[in-house]
């Protein structure tokens, strides 16, 4: 028995973090720069998307990937009742439905046939919850949401670096056809990577990208970095109404030097889950999580 506090999830910080975020606090530029880019690219990369959006939140990740696929208020969004109410509340932010339906027995994410019997003329996009890191079943949702028409909008906020069937979470499966598809990342303190505070979008379509990031400043045609920057401009226009959502390269800073630890920790969370199944299937009272053999499990929470 421990005689100290356990913590829910104590962040992975070494020296490496301190080492970027003192370079951004020398450089004089602390708000969305060149670090915030430079995570961008580093992120698309390791998850095979095009484009990656840095944002402050998931939350904001969720919103703006609404927004991207244009929302409205007469509109119903299939999510799970399982998962944080931000899933939901962005939902409620365009006015709109959010329909909840039964999750699986086993790996608590959406299930399909229930999705699928769901589906009414006025819903218009699916959010898969990869709950505690299990990605849901994507091969048949994504069949759904083809043949339907609808986006499908992952939120992944347990699931960095998850995979299902060799597909890492945040890259483009074959399955969704010309189906938008935008995934949303958490970067909060006990997530499998942080940035203190922070979210990611990833998507293949420049064009969703590319709304993603004007929504998430205001609206401004350039942000501070990029009117800064030897060949900008410091002229800019407010294209449309838009919010406060942008990250800084302080937190930027932190996410760079977390992003090569990924596999790492990953390695360690599984290990630690390992053991709490090994102990716990001692208990006949106790049902241990299962991982299905096509998925790679991100072990953000052990259930």
């Amino acid at each position: 028995m421990r005689d100290t506090f356990l913590p829910f999830s104590r962040p992975d910080l070494d020296g490496s973090e301190l080492k970027l975020v003192k370079e951004v606090l020398e450089s004089g530029w602390i708000t969305t720069g060149a670090m915030t880019h430079e995570l961008e690219r580093a992120f698309a990369a390791r998850v095979g998307a095009a484009h990656a959006v840095a944002v402050n939140s998931c939350t904001a990740a969720l919103h703006l990937a609404l927004d991207a696929v244009a929302l409205s208020p007469d509109d119903e969004v299939i999510t799970s009742p399982y998962t944080f109410a931000s899933t939901a509340e962005v939902v409620r932010y365009f006015g709109a439905q959010p329909h909840f339906v039964d999750v699986e027995r086993d790996t608590l994410n959406l299930d399909p046939e229930s999705v699928a019997a769901a589906i009414g003329p006025r819903t218009r996009a699916v959010i898969p919850v990869h709950f505690a890191g299990h990605p849901a079943e994507m091969e048949a949702l994504d069949g759904l949401a083809s043949e339907h028409g609808l986006a499908m909008i992952e939120d992944a906020a347990h699931s960095l670096p998850a995979s299902y069937r060799g597909h890492v979470i945040g890259s483009r499966r074959p399955g969704l056809g010309d189906t938008p598809q935008l995934t949303c990342f958490s970067f909060y303190a006990t997530k499998t990577m942080t940035t203190g505070e922070g979210g990611m979008i990833c998507t293949d379509d420049e064009d969703l990208a590319e709304r993603c990031r004007l929504m998430s400043l205001h609206g401004i045609s350039k942000d501070a970095w990029k009117r800064y920057a030897a060949d900008g401009s410091w002229s800019y226009e407010i294209i449309a109404p838009g919010f406060k959502y942008n990250l800084t390269d302080i937190a930027a800073a932190i996410g760079l030097a977390q992003l090569p630890k990924l596999d790492s920790m990953n390695r360690r969370r599984a290990e630690i889950a390992a053991r709490f199944t090994e102990a716990l299937s001692q208990v006949p009272e106790v049902e241990t999580p299962s991982t299905r053999s096509w998925v790679e499990h991100s072990w953000h929470v052990y259930a």
